[in-house]
């Protein structure tokens, strides 16, 4: 389970890259409650996404060209650059070499071998993300990549991350924990990326709500799209994929409390 209290290798940021980010937050704004702050004209644009006066994620505009609308997961690491010649040794790219983000902190994004974008915080000021696994957060982050047993061999080198078959109907999926905390510890999992998907290999976030099935009626009627209608996973809870107005692709889920029963 996400929380805030970080460790090396689980998630400890989540941004967004958009072509428009009035539209992206206002998109937000309406669909889960957050509000933005700016992080002021030094930062280029970039700000922060608040729920409960808490930072959940952040938006900044899209940068290189060509660049698509797309969701960042950052990891923590206690020496950014150390983890930027581990990824290039895994057989993985470094996308944007580590820098320092004033006195918040240090960062770097990288590419997997399979292509999927991910960047690590090393914190300085700024530990990471505020809120997580509550409604209107972040709850768990999941790979879709066209080689899952690649993309175990190269995180296990990178983050030094534990893994976990789980079975269900149809398959079975490989979760992901910080080393040594066993379930405690997880965070996300790996999928596999299907065959003429129209989306890329990415990192897929996932938002806790209350309603998944509103939400996605919300998302659409916000200008939004479905990439994987409403679902329920015993035991797991109601999900759904959607797009924002952008195209940038990200998960919901109404999770199952511990005493629903299942």
């Amino acid at each position: 389970m996400l929380t805030t209290d970080y460790v090396p290798g689980a998630p400890n940021w989540l941004d967004l890259g958009a072509p428009d980010t009035d539209a992206a937050a206002a998109f937000y704004q309406a669909l889960l409650g957050w509000s933005f702050e700016s992080a002021g004209p030094e930062a280029g644009g970039y700000g922060f996404f608040k729920r409960d006066r808490k930072t959940v994620a952040a938006l900044g505009p899209l940068t290189e060209q060509g660049a698509r609308a797309a969701w960042t997961p950052y990891f923590h690491t206690p020496d950014a650059d150390a983890t930027a010649k581990s990824v290039e040794q895994a057989g993985g790219g470094v996308a944007v070499a580590p820098f320092d983000v004033f006195d918040e902190g240090r960062m770097a994004q990288f590419t997997d071998p399979g292509g999927a974008r991910f960047a690590v915080w090393q914190p300085g000021r700024t530990a990471g993300l505020e809120l997580v696994t509550e409604p209107g957060s972040l709850c768990w982050t999941e790979l879709h990549s066209p080689d899952p047993a690649a993309a175990l061999t190269f995180y296990r080198a990178v983050f030094g991350w534990d893994t976990e078959e789980m079975s269900f109907p149809g398959g079975t999926y490989t979760v992901f924990s910080t080393a040594g905390a066993g379930k405690d510890g997880s965070f996300g999992g790996v999928a596999q990326l299907q065959e003429g998907h129209s989306t890329p290999p990415q990192w897929l976030p996932y938002i806790e709500v209350t309603d998944c099935d509103r939400v996605v009626a919300k998302g659409q009627e916000l200008g939004g799209s479905v990439l994987m209608p409403a679902m329920s996973a015993e035991g797991i809870g109601r999900m759904a994929w959607l797009t924002d107005v952008a195209g940038a692709p990200f998960g919901v889920i109404t999770s199952e409390s511990p005493d629903s029963g299942g």
